[in-house]
């Protein structure tokens, strides 16, 4: 397939609202699509040209593209600079800045792998020069392509693809692509979870069908979907629903390997930063850490930020693993835990042996999807927890996460007091007999926070993604954010639930309108769904950063596209962590309305 080709699908994706369209419009271009091309057209599609979870990055900042355009077209810096700023879109800029006279007669027909493989080849420049490199590589690029193409090509290094979508309207497509319709999409998603790798399920089921979805499998290095938690408002109601059993009582707590007949496990919540550990025994291997590699709950690779995991192999029973588990931080000199937001300074790629010495850290491991080659997600909790107990040793880095087994209110309720006592957030309780359920938001686990009605606040905090913001007023002048409209996940659209305007420190502030400044688009994205004139405010954002919110309840609200609105909202802090794909649904905050 020509890139031109791909670019003409680029334009109508980018001119399309309708979900509906968008999935019809990518099915049809994975059926064109050759078996050797797919996986490489879902990763341009995404504005990438690997996995998500592949630290492959292209290092070029809006000044080196600007510089790049001028190069490949002929035109000053200052005429590129002045267009990009009045049409505040590098790819408009460069299309506008496209010199056909000069340029015409230099237009080649290059494929989509052409493309790919120049593009790659771009993200490996380094040392010194490399980015006059990357802007004579980008410039002989542009240079060779059509007007149209060189707008996305403009917009893929500088991560502004943007056509509205993610991965699973990419699965949607697939399906139809397979079956006409949507039917598909259960399995595609469930082999997504496990392998989150959207061009290598495309590839597997354009060369074979869905019956290839059978051999996909956890693979150490490829993360898998974290197993997340729902919610429930009493300890009674956990065990009324989680229980195998709930007619018994047995009303006494044991350890993992003691208790046959417990129902479900409780272990504490912790309040740190949730690692999946990938290790991998290598003898000999002369590359920084070969054995292990980390990634963080939205799949980013965040292997370099924990050196000290490099040494975990004397603490395993096993050739190959792969672990689930919660980084938190300890203070060097009481050895207590310290709070979330200082345990998230270790989140940084610079000066990372000074902040793990100040900041150290104790993986507390929860669970183990896979071991010496075998994938465990199907087993049930029980034998997992067995099975973690046989592979991780005593050690200073990897600690079990202490659990009960229990099918008892009094029992769990107790338990989650104690937690909270030691400074935790609470608990976390699992069904004994569930498998691993990656990505999905079920009743397998649930967390345990406070009980419903206390202190007349929601028992829970919101995930909520920034949509946009005012400008600041008075004191908040200075740091350019007023209220911030906040929305929750409808699908793969953002919905408004509330306005945020307090709880933020001046730091916070600050830090809040360096990374929003950066995100800044002219109109509304289109993944924002009934957003009530009401509401809207001076700046819109693209959806990119989480902030977790209290509040005092919850209340119907037809002006709010979530249908619920959160009555005096407060910042509890920024989630670093969290990806918008993982911000809290509206099922959920209909659910949490319905449980006040």
């Amino acid at each position: 397939m020509l890139f031109s080709d791909l670019a003409q699908t680029f334009k109508k994706l980018e001119e399309t609202a309708s979900r509906n369209k968008m999935t019809e419009i990518l099915a049809d271009l994975f059926r064109r699509a050759g078996t050797a091309e797919i996986g490489k057209i879902c990763y341009l599609l995404l504005g990438r040209v690997a996995p998500l979870f592949e630290p492959i990055e292209f290092g070029v900042a809006d000044k080196f593209m600007i510089r790049a355009i001028a190069r490949a077209y002929g035109a000053g810096e200052d005429r590129v600079r002045r267009v990009f700023k009045k049409a505040g879109d590098i790819g408009l800029a460069a299309q506008e800045c496209y010199h056909v006279p000069l340029h015409g007669s230099r237009v080649q027909r290059l494929s989509v792998s052409d493309i790919f493989v120049r593009l790659t080849t771009i993200t490996a420049m380094g040392g010194v020069g490399s980015q006059e490199k990357k802007i004579e590589a980008l410039a002989s690029l542009l240079a060779s392509v059509d007007s149209l193409s060189a707008r996305y090509i403009a917009r893929i290094p500088l991560d502004k693809l943007r056509l509205g979508f993610s991965d699973m309207t990419m699965l949607d497509a697939l399906s139809w692509m397979l079956a006409g319709d949507k039917s598909l999409r259960v399995k595609l998603e469930g082999a997504y979870n496990v392998r989150p790798d959207i061009g290598y399920l495309a590839q597997t089921v354009k060369e074979k069908g869905i019956k290839g979805l059978a051999a996909v499998n956890a693979k150490v290095g490829a993360p898998i979907l974290p197993a997340l938690c729902q919610r429930l408002p009493t300890a009674d109601e956990m065990i009324k629903k989680m229980c195998r059993r709930p007619d018994q009582n047995v009303g006494g707590r044991a350890s993992s390997t003691e208790a046959s007949g417990g129902t479900v496990a409780v272990e504490g919540k912790y309040d740190g930063t949730r690692v999946q550990i990938h290790y991998k025994r290598t003898p000999n291997a002369k590359c920084q850490m070969p054995n292990v590699k980390t990634f963080s709950r939205n799949l980013e690779n965040t292997t370099l930020m924990f050196p000290e995991l490099s040494g975990i192999g004397k603490q395993l029973n096993a050739a190959e693993v792969i672990l689930d588990s919660e980084a938190i931080g300890v203070d060097p000199a009481t050895g207590k835990l310290i709070p979330f937001q200082e345990t998230m300074t270790r989140k940084r790629k610079h000066n990372i042996e000074e902040t793990r010495r100040s900041v150290p850290l104790k993986f507390f491991v929860f669970d183990i999807l896979l071991k010496d080659g075998k994938d465990v997600l199907n087993k049930p909790f029980s034998e997992r927890r067995k099975m973690l107990e046989q592979t991780v040793k005593k050690g200073n880095i990897l600690t079990i996460s202490p659990q009960i087994v229990t099918d008892s209110p009094g029992v769990l309720r107790t338990y989650h007091n104690e937690q909270l006592a030691k400074g935790l957030e609470g608990v976390v309780v699992k069904k004994w007999e569930s498998p691993y359920e990656p990505g999905r938001r079920g009743y397998s686990w649930v967390k345990f926070k406070e009980e419903e009605g206390k202190a007349g606040k929601l028992s829970d905090t919101i995930d909520a993604v920034v949509m946009g913001y005012t400008a600041g007023q008075g004191k908040r002048t200075a740091f350019g954010v007023g209220q911030m409209l906040l929305g929750v996940r409808d699908g793969e659209d953002f919905v408004t639930v509330t306005k945020l305007g307090t709880g933020a420190t001046e730091k916070e502030l600050a830090d809040l309108f360096k990374k929003l400044k950066a995100l800044r688009v002219p109109v509304a994205p289109k993944e924002y769904k009934n957003v009530n004139t009401l509401y809207t405010p001076d700046v819109w954002v693209t959806p990119s950063v989480v902030l977790e919110i209290a509040g005092d309840d919850l209340t119907r609200s037809p002006a709010h596209g979530a249908g619920v609105a959160v009555r005096f909202p407060r910042l509890v802090r920024i989630r670093t962590d969290k990806s918008p794909r993982q911000a809290t649904t509206v099922a959920e905050v209909v659910r949490m309305y319905r449980l006040q």
